[in-house]
């Protein structure tokens, strides 16, 4: 069933105070390709209490490197720093807010090169995959035919053997196939090799998303409770996102299937040939 949280206010820029911060941080690098179910996971994450998360950290130094012209280029290089240094010495400094768990989504691709691997050590890697030939039909679909180097494959076996070698035991894997079957038991499971207690869900209270940023400021509020529904109610937030953002919808409208593109996620491209 999906839940609409009742009114929640929060004051700006407190951080949530937590018992769990006088044990040791726990700082995650998720490392994966892109089409790799990677948001859906940092948002798991995300609805703990104890965790702050940070999405492609590396992004801007990875977009000032290559020059390459991506959406939204200019706003990530004015939000993000683009020296890899100065970024990898926050990620593996203290946890922004106080926090116990500090998860960082990484694509692999964005670790170029030229750029150290010696911070690596200073944060508990992870590895998310998927079926490659799944990987390649989703990407195609938003940006045409992609490189092997586009899909971060060669730079995710890199930091992988880089990792396995310096702990002499494979760091965790996750499957997004795996991910998207059965997420509760392999949540815990990856929870387990990471060190962390679950959240678990006691019935009656839903795990909310981080209202907070990395630097314990608010920037998300919960402000209505829109009942419940037996399935994600589509038309409702369609209507709700044309109402609220229409400056988003000016000159070229809604366009796509959202029930359409949710189901070819998770299609086997082989079935969507095969009609």
């Amino acid at each position: 069933m999906v839940r609409r949280r009742s009114t929640v206010r929060f004051r700006k820029g407190a951080p949530v105070p937590d018992p769990a911060t006088a044990r040791p941080a726990v700082r995650v690098a998720m490392w994966s390709g892109p089409r790799n179910l990677s948001t859906a996971l940092m948002r798991s994450f995300g609805a703990r209490a104890d965790t702050v998360v940070v999405d492609e950290p590396l992004y801007a130094c990875y977009l000032r490197a290559t020059g390459l012209d991506h959406p939204a280029r200019e706003e990530i290089l004015a939000a993000q720093s683009d020296d890899w240094r100065v970024v990898t010495e926050a990620l593996t400094g203290p946890v922004p807010g106080g926090r116990r768990v500090y998860y960082q989504k990484h694509m692999t691709h964005h670790l170029l090169p030229q750029m150290g691997r010696a911070w690596l050590a200073g944060v508990t890697n992870a590895f998310l995959v998927r079926d490659p030939a799944h990987v390649v039909a989703s990407y195609a679909k938003v940006r045409g035919e992609p490189t092997l180097e586009d899909l971060g494959f060669p730079q995710q076996v890199e930091i992988f053997r880089t990792c396995s070698d310096r702990l002499g035991a494979p760091p965790p894997v996750v499957d997004s196939a795996d991910l998207l079957a059965d997420p509760g038991p392999l949540l815990a499971r990856l929870c387990e090799r990471l060190g962390l207690k679950t959240l678990e869900f006691d019935g009656k209270t839903d795990s909310l998303l981080q209202p907070f940023d990395r630097s314990g400021r608010q920037h998300m509020e919960y402000l209505n409770d829109r009942g419940a529904f037996a399935d994600v109610p589509f038309d409702t937030i369609q209507a709700d996102f044309l109402k609220t953002y229409p400056h988003l919808m000016s000159g070229h409208g809604l366009a796509g299937d959202f029930r359409a593109e949710a189901v070819a996620q998770t299609m086997d491209p082989s079935e969507s040939s095969a009609s």
